[in-house]
């Protein structure tokens, strides 16, 4: 099973899929693709809060860039693997030294039908706004609309959280 959970920031889409992957009774593997080795303490404290919340029964692994290949060595059949965010990962691609975006999305394409186990992807959607300013900008939201729009064709379900308020948006219901 393949899912993504789209939402907009604190739409209860992180909430949502630790729910979904608890509900598995797999191990359960959690992908952080948010880099706590800067120095940014409101995110270090985010992540803290995060891990708190998620308690003890969870194996975290935090990778900004290589998702295609954390996910190979991970997921297993007796697992349940949940990667927040996508857009997030998105942003640590763009801005890495050389860019890599357009490699490691295609490695995660590629890699994600050999994949054993559950696979949950949590990400914001951006693109229901205005068309933002500055070129970087536009190219992130054209990314990220690109990469769900990929996400959601491979996932066998696909989810929209507003306000707590799960909406599926293909496969089947929760």
């Amino acid at each position: 099973m393949r899912q993504l959970i789209l939402g907009g920031a604190r739409s209860g889409k992180s909430a949502l899929a630790e729910c979904l992957a608890q509900a598995t009774h797999k191990r359960l593997i959690y992908i952080a693709t948010s880099d706590a080795r800067r120095n940014d303490t409101e995110m270090a404290e985010r992540i803290a809060r995060h891990q708190h919340q998620r308690g003890s029964g969870w194996h975290t692994i935090e990778e900004p860039i290589a998702l295609a290949t954390t996910l190979l060595q991970h997921c297993r059949a007796d697992t349940c693997v949940l990667i927040d965010c996508t857009t997030l990962w998105l942003t640590n691609c763009l801005f890495s030294t050389p860019n890599c975006w357009h490699k490691e999305k295609l490695a995660l394409l590629e890699a994600l039908p050999k994949l054993a186990g559950e696979v949950i992807f949590v990400g914001n959607e951006v693109g229901q706004g205005i068309v933002p300013l500055g070129e970087i900008n536009r190219s992130f939201v054209d990314e990220s609309g690109l990469l769900h729009q990929d996400l959601a064709r491979i996932c066998n379900r696909v989810i929209f959280s507003t306000a707590g308020l799960p909406q599926v948006l293909k496969g089947e219901a929760l």
